[in-house]
């Protein structure tokens, strides 16, 4: 592999009489390392965040000289309009590591250890800049792009810290939970499976209605984060709920109750991958009354997303719970499939704002089952629910008012019967 294999090829750059306030807001706001100085295209420097703090430093000379001065750290912070108002060539390093695009892409890792710096400039022979290299260009290639997706259970644990931040809960439960306590009253249900319950949150509020409910989870995090919420309640709800770990299909098969209903909230089915959402259907109908039952499912309405929202699903802003300046943001979007028959990918990116700006904190993705109306009615009816209503939902809206619309619905709300 060579280094233009993986090299960024847009590259952002300064010249020599850019000042040092500008280059500070390109290293910031593009969260890098340092940028090259160049003279036309040709690179005649570079100039990193080391470079900058090094400024607000005395020299050995100036330390000679006074002592005393040099010393004050406190007052060197000061010195920041100052630093500002210098241009790049005043404190850019000279004659700086570049690379050819068509070098070996492990040779360049090898000059950025031996140089000890992050990134190295890429030049044509005649040194004119055609792309930047850095380690995590070469940790990508090497190894990021080789590992597997993310598994349903990892994309859960990777979210289960922020979880309860990305959604309104106090509104979303204000409006589903209702819908849900009258459906299930009217059907008799007593006892109630979450599959994907999350941190709990539609168990707690089921509970506290007088329903028995068994939610079950495979992410170790989000059960944790469930079974805290346990602590803080009275014996008469944690008497009603039971969180249970691991695989949805292993545990149902362990126990030997009957349940009146199953719900799938927050999309949960189609987090599981064929042909495992197909076997945890399966156990589900064998665990459920079989004379008399209902199944709930909440699901994306992938029309909308992709046809009226080019693949943007939601945007979510919280305030951090140790500070009341800082937020997070939650953004999820959808990719479709990158081949026939393959799966949709949802990715979430999480950005924090420190009370002045907002940077980027991480993002993951997972491969999502593309359901519809179609396929789920063509498997509960193979599972013997022949009963089958849609309705259509906003976002923390009430579950069974409206009629789903495909191209104004965010989510897609089944109601199955035996």
């Amino acid at each position: 592999m060579k280094v233009s294999d993986v090299m960024s090829k847009q590259v952002e750059y300064v010249s020599s009489d850019t000042s040092v306030k500008d280059v500070c807001r390109l290293i910031f706001g593009r969260r890098i390392n340092g940028a090259p100085v160049c003279k036309g295209k040709k690179v005649i420097g570079f100039i990193t965040e080391h470079d900058v703090l090094a400024k607000f430093l005395p020299s050995l000379q100036e330390y000679i000289e006074d002592p005393v001065h040099t010393a004050d750290f406190e007052g060197m912070e000061k010195k920041v309009r100052e630093i500002f108002e210098l241009t790049a060539d005043k404190i850019m390093s000279r004659n700086p590591s570049t690379i050819g695009p068509d070098e070996p892409l492990l040779r360049s890792q090898s000059m950025m250890a031996v140089n000890k710096v992050g990134r190295l400039p890429v030049v044509d022979e005649k040194g004119n800049l055609v792309g930047m290299i850095a380690k995590g260009d070469i940790f990508r290639a090497i190894v990021g792009d080789k590992l597997p997706y993310v598994t349903d259970e990892e994309y859960h644990d990777w979210l289960a810290k922020h979880y309860d931040l990305t959604v309104k809960w106090e509104e979303r439960l204000g409006n589903e939970v209702p819908d849900l306590t009258t459906l299930f009253r009217n059907e008799k249900v007593e006892n109630i499976i979450d599959i994907g319950c999350g941190t709990g949150e539609h168990d707690i509020a089921l509970a506290k209605n007088g329903f028995k409910v068994l939610g079950i989870e495979s992410s170790s995090l989000m059960h944790r984060a469930a079974q805290n919420k346990l602590g803080k309640l009275s014996r008469e709800i944690v008497e009603k709920v039971e969180f249970a770990k691991g695989d949805y299909v292993k545990v149902l098969e362990g126990r030997k109750e009957k349940f009146g209903a199953a719900i799938f909230m927050g999309n949960a089915l189609s987090h599981l991958l064929d042909p495992y959402y197909k076997q945890t259907l399966k156990v589900i109908a064998r665990s459920l009354d079989p004379k008399h039952a209902v199944m709930v499912f909440q699901i994306i309405n992938f029309d909308k997303v992709f046809k009226v929202n080019n693949r943007f699903l939601d945007l979510n802003f919280a305030k951090s719970r140790l500070d009341p300046l800082y937020e997070y943001a939650f953004l999820e979007f959808y990719d479709p499939p990158r081949k026939k028959g393959g799966t949709l990918t949802l990715s979430m990116a999480i950005f924090d704002f420190n009370g002045n700006q907002w940077k980027f904190r991480s993002t993951n993705s997972t491969p999502i089952i593309h359901l519809n109306k179609e396929k789920v009615s063509k498997l509960l009816k193979k599972y013997g629910f022949k009963r089958i209503s849609f309705y259509g939902s906003k976002f923390f809206g009430p579950l069974f008012k409206s009629t789903f619309k495909p191209q104004e619905s965010d989510w897609l709300n089944v109601v199955a019967k035996r």
